[in-house]
């Protein structure tokens, strides 16, 4: 699934079409693509891992979910969910959700939740987060109401920048700790913007698809925790968990009917033991 950065890099790249006027809208989406035929480009802004491709009195709003994808001036041989044509060029979308948003977008984006975004609120992402003390610190990072353009991969190196486990509940973090995996869901993913510029971003993974630490040597964890249920790699021994561990009740059995009680050992024997 496309992160906050690559829909970052995809708005940079249609840039030309800002202030153009879309001469043909065809695709294969259920919507009325037709609508935005003869319409002229107010802006192209990005809202975590929404694209948005504003017109007057209404929005196109891309999000790419798992496998989506994005040509520009080109075509992939599969039928694009929308195709916008412009007098300098084209822009096709693959494989992803699109709507229509209507009146103003500050109507229905808060911008200081996106990380990328200059209005991002740290202390705003903080309140958030003390609503929900119970949350795990792994669901709460992919909460896009509290740290929209984060995903899977900023999420798992966050939390091993920041020495959190995964399973760590948000209320048991401390506030400095807890300021930290604020402070580095933004600073990584401009950092990840970087990698991506330079085509260089998996050579920076420091346990998103490893095996071993790359700060103590041992093996990684790779499990699938919380309420979102996405893959995650942790080191067990550097990454601290915050909170009690579920206590799992033991299980005792029955004594087994046939089986003798074992004879009772006196006091003297048990002490020679």
């Amino acid at each position: 699934m496309p992160e906050g950065p690559s829909i970052v890099i995809l708005r940079e790249a249609a840039a030309k079409f800002r202030g153009k006027t879309v001469r043909l809208a065809t695709g294969n989406s259920s919507l009325d693509l037709t609508r935005m035929q003869g319409r002229r480009v107010v802006a192209l802004r990005s809202w975590g891992k929404h694209f948005l491709i504003e017109f007057r009195g209404f929005s196109l709003r891309v999000h790419m979910l798992m496998f989506g994808s994005y040509r520009i001036d080109e075509r992939k041989p599969s039928p694009p969910r929308v195709s916008l044509q412009f007098d300098n060029g084209e822009l096709n979308i693959y494989a992803s959700s699109v709507k229509y948003i209507e009146g103003a977008l500050a109507d229905t984006y808060d911008w200081r939740g996106d990380v990328m975004d200059p209005a991002w609120d740290p202390a705003l992402a903080r309140r958030k987060l003390k609503q929900q003390p119970e949350t795990l610190i792994c669901d709460a990072l992919l909460d896009q109401d509290i740290f929209a353009g984060v995903g899977n991969i900023i999420k798992n190196e966050v939390l091993f920048r920041t020495r959190v486990h995964p399973e760590s509940t948000v209320g048991a973090l401390s506030p400095r700790k807890l300021g930290e995996v604020i402070k580095q869901a933004r600073q990584y993913s401009f950092d990840f913007l970087d990698w991506k510029r330079q085509f260089v971003l998996r050579q920076h993974w420091l346990v998103h698809t490893k095996r071993s630490c790359p700060h103590c040597g041992g093996p990684l964890s790779k499990t699938y925790p919380g309420t979102t249920r996405r893959r995650t790699f942790f080191c067990p021994v550097c990454q601290v968990r915050y909170g009690a561990v579920p206590a799992v009740p033991a299980v005792r059995k029955a004594p087994s009917a046939s089986r003798k009680a074992a004879p009772r050992r006196s006091a003297r024997s048990v002490r020679m033991a």
